[in-house]
């Protein structure tokens, strides 16, 4: 139960969005899991909370596969972009024996918060230390993976974006490779805030199996069936602020600057500061309502104006906040984003999310191939 401060769950849910690496129980016996842009880890972890056997990674930036190495004791971890990762004849054959191929392809080219058609087909450096690349090919390089290896079931998630307005030619295009690569695949448009997750995150998760397994699946099905079903349905109890408010931070309290405070004694709870400004502006600096669930926490969170503000003290939310709003574990070693946690937590899928998605493909599929 909770004190309503210290982020003690009030509410039972499949899995606890309050947890520690040191106390989680991972069974490792639901199958091989290997993980491709996998920043801090966010879906890594969710993978072992689900009880499945996560044995790598790869990923371009140095300061993430180091948090990476620092929490999860990786067998394998290649420090390299993927379009050189897929070419590699190297690989150990565990990894073209794989339950899952999981990977976040960054495609900030077709968030709403960006450019969107601007962007597309442009080379970007998004951060320091990695070579530029066309983020909108990330995907397609990802898949040529996937027809290398050939796991039994591929896990891409996404922005929301992608099925909106002409980016919809790009999912039809993403349908087409994985077709081509040996795969059915199906997309969901998942709520994390609907899966015992204390944000209101909406993300596109691409799931595919091999042709080859699918065979059992469609053998049973009805003429009309093209794919294998699978039934991602998520009706969790919602998860407020108030619930995760927490105060005895070991990060510090970062309180409102002289300008902050103005804006924030002018808003309403659960509004943005910008509902206030004359000219909008402060548009990504929110109010936090204590009944109400936190809206998509994002990497600039806290690190600038940009985040969310408590409703009673003028302050950022503490790191301690934002972990529990991505299900991230409490004892997680930050390494060189100590100085600002909240930007590897915006940057990664919510783990408990990841681990209700992984527990249904189990169960679901897998179980039975």
């Amino acid at each position: 139960m909770s004190d309503g401060k210290n982020g003690f769950e009030k509410t039972k849910h499949n899995v606890p969005y309050r947890w520690t690496l040191k106390d989680a129980v991972f069974t490792k016996d639901k199958g091989k899991v290997f993980s491709c842009f996998a920043c801090g880890g966010g879906s890594t972890m969710g993978y072992k909370l689900a009880g499945f056997d996560v044995l790598g990674c790869n990923e371009i930036d140095p300061k993430m596969i180091e948090a990476y190495k620092a929490n999860h004791n990786p067998k394998y971890a290649y420090l390299e972009p993927i379009q050189t990762f897929k070419l590699r004849t190297d690989l150990p054959d565990e990894l073209y024996n794989l339950d899952i191929l999981d990977g976040s392809p960054p495609c900030s080219s077709f968030s709403m918060a960006g450019n969107r058609e601007k962007d597309w087909g442009k080379e970007k450096k998004f951060r320091e230390g990695q070579a530029e690349q066309i983020l909108d090919n990330l995907f397609f390089d990802f898949i040529d993976l996937a027809k290398k290896l050939q796991p039994k079931v591929v896990i891409a998630e996404n922005v929301k974006g992608l099925l909106l307005g002409n980016a919809k030619q790009y999912v039809r295009q993403i349908y087409r490779e994985f077709d081509l690569a040996g795969y059915y695949c199906q997309h969901w448009l998942l709520d994390a805030s609907k899966m015992g997750v204390p944000q209101k995150r909406e993300r596109v998760f691409f799931i595919a199996m091999r042709k080859d397994l699918a065979e059992a699946f469609l053998y049973n099905a009805d003429m009309f069936t093209i794919v294998p079903k699978l039934e991602l349905e998520f009706k969790e109890t919602e998860i407020p602020f108030e619930e995760i408010e927490f105060t005895d931070t070991k990060y510090g309290v970062k309180t409102c600057t002289a300008d902050q405070q103005k804006w924030w004694e002018l808003t309403p709870e659960g509004k943005s500061f910008s509902d206030i400004h004359p000219k909008g502006s402060w548009f990504n600096s929110f109010k936090v309502e204590p009944k109400m669930v936190l809206n998509t926490i994002i990497a600039s969170c806290r690190a600038s104006a940009s985040g969310y503000y408590h409703h009673t003290e003028a302050r950022h939310l503490n790191v301690e906040e934002y972990q529990l709003a991505g299900t991230y574990p409490m004892d997680y070693n930050f390494t060189e984003f100590n100085t600002n946690p909240v930007y590897l937590i915006g940057m990664s899928v919510p783990p408990v999310m990841t681990a209700q998605i992984a527990k249904q493909v189990y169960e679901q599929w897998l179980s039975k191939i």
